[in-house]
């Protein structure tokens, strides 16, 4: 992090500080390619669920650091510059929730999610059950047009939007105890059971964002740029062990919606 703000503060220098004197042949049009690195502060949003009775916010961040590569071309037509940029990430964003469904008592022996057991003189109350989320960003990527205008031959600050796609992987765990026995007999079972899922996705979405490019020497550009970046819901369920309420196999789900917020500091090489 101390990285990031110390290439940020770099730029602000260049930008606060003294024009660069542009090259007598100057011009932002044409290819170029380069590399970035940052920080992103992702967010997914939604429910976990077990069975038909019991739901529970997931939600959770997924921070982490993201570095890349990216590559474009633009057009200059006098103080107006247009682009298309490409870029790939790999990301370290990670973000995990956990939930517990209630038990029974020995007054109202089912839980919310599984049944308990009803005996004789003694009656078994439903165990909790527990279920935890785990979601990582693994890698994203974006392609974008830019609009920028040179305040200076050597500075433009931009606007940017477009296509985004990312890699998203689940994991859930669900644990629990199946509390079981002949009804109106104070004979009672205890099993334990549960059941995990693991799914990956790639998603596709969009992205918007701002940022300010300026030439550092020769053909070197650097530049601060903010995105935000939306790819949709990603869900799934899976069947367990544990006992529901109906006497089936109880169900896991859950769904997210996945955003991601990025600040990252980057340098472009123009090509001859």
């Amino acid at each position: 992090m101390h990285k990031i703000v110390s290439a940020g503060a770099m730029i602000a220098t260049i930008i606060a500080g003294p024009a660069i004197a542009a090259p007598p042949t100057w011009s932002w049009a044409g290819f170029y390619l380069g590399g970035n690195a940052g920080y992103s502060w992702g967010r997914d949003h939604g429910p976990l669920t077990l069975g038909t009775g019991f739901s529970a916010d997931s939600s959770t961040g997924l921070d982490g650091f993201v570095g890349g590569a990216q590559i474009g071309y633009n057009w200059q037509v006098r103080n107006w510059v247009y682009g298309l940029e490409a870029d790939f990430q790999g990301t370290g964003q990670s973000g995990s929730a956990a939930a517990i469904c209630p038990g029974g008592t020995t007054t109202f022996v089912n839980g919310l999610c599984t049944p308990g057991h009803v005996g004789d003189t003694i009656n078994d109350p439903a165990r909790p059950v527990n279920a935890s989320l785990s979601e990582k960003l693994q890698w994203f990527g974006t392609v974008r047009g830019r609009i920028g205008w040179t305040v200076t031959p050597t500075l433009m600050p931009y606007v940017t939007g477009g296509f985004a796609y990312g890699h998203i992987k689940v994991s859930e765990t669900v644990t629990g105890t199946n509390v079981s026995g002949p009804t109106g007999a104070d004979v009672v079972f205890f099993a334990p059971g549960g059941g995990s899922f693991s799914n990956s996705t790639t998603k596709a979405g969009w992205t918007i964002g701002a940022g300010i490019e300026s030439l550092l020497s020769d053909r070197w550009t650097a530049k601060l740029e903010y995105l935000y970046v939306d790819l949709g819901t990603v869900s799934g369920s899976f069947s367990t062990t544990l006992v529901s309420l109906s006497g089936g196999n109880l169900v896991a789900g859950y769904r997210s919606h996945v955003t991601d917020n990025i600040v990252r500091v980057g340098v472009n090489y123009k090509l001859p």
